[in-house]
């Protein structure tokens, strides 16, 4: 307890530039919070529902039955979904939702991202400006009436040095946490456009005529009706 008191002294220390830092810390911390619980729970796909997507001549109701208890809030399951629900029309009409829903869960999902880019680039400038009076403040002090009062020089030294760092420190959770969250967003993304890709072209198959697992002819083998021709030929 006592080195908490110590901590929120020496922040005290550090002049009216902390308090709006630490604000933004406590911005930072509740989005990185908030999606992170998001991202979890939004972005979790069971290795069988991908597999069956993978196999050859999957079950669609099989997938339907997946994708269901997945849950309504789960950004896979959002997106397989639409493309469940308009398999029955053109192909390119399943691309264009699938796009659609894409986006939007591109936008669920980078939502709260542009405040922590904000605070990256905002948290050194912030602390900077701390920077810059405190150093004002310990020049004043310095020059005034040829007196030099240490306690105070370096009252404002250590409110620049204080104000500096926690501007710093914030900027850098800040900006691990968008890299990660970006990341995973677009790893996501990527992985959603390639289970899109394979369900159209299922779709694409099932519309295909005749039976796709009849084995196709070799070139030497003897085709009907030309046998007869061929043995007059060599008469």
């Amino acid at each position: 307890m006592s080195e908490i008191n110590a901590a929120w002294v020496a922040l005290q220390s550090g002049g009216a530039m902390v308090y709006p830092l630490l604000l933004l810390g406590v911005i930072a911390l509740i989005i990185i919070f908030d999606r992170a619980v998001m991202y979890a729970r939004c972005l979790r796909l069971p290795t069988e529902n991908a597999d069956l997507i993978e196999t050859f001549g999957f079950s669609w109701d099989a997938l339907a039955r997946q994708v269901d208890a997945l849950g309504p809030r789960n950004a896979y399951g959002r997106f397989i979904r639409v493309i469940l629900e308009n398999r029955g029309k053109p192909a390119w009409w399943v691309e264009s939702r699938a796009g659609d829903e894409a986006g939007e869960i591109e936008k669920s999902l980078g939502r709260g991202l542009w405040v922590l880019e904000t605070i990256v680039t905002a948290a050194p400038l912030m602390g900077l400006l701390g920077t810059i009076t405190g150093m004002m403040q310990a020049f004043q002090i310095i020059g005034g009436a040829g007196l030099v009062a240490p306690a105070k020089v370096t009252s404002g030294v250590a409110q620049a040095l204080i104000s500096t760092a926690l501007g710093l420190l914030i900027a850098l959770i800040a900006l691990f946490a968008f890299n990660f969250f970006s990341r995973m967003q677009s790893r996501s993304l990527d992985h959603m456009e390639r289970l899109g890709s394979r369900l159209v072209d299922h779709i694409r198959l099932d519309r295909e005529p005749g039976d796709t697992d009849a084995p196709i002819p070799h070139e030497s083998a003897e085709r009907p009706g030309r046998g007869p021709r061929v043995a007059e030929a060599g008469r």
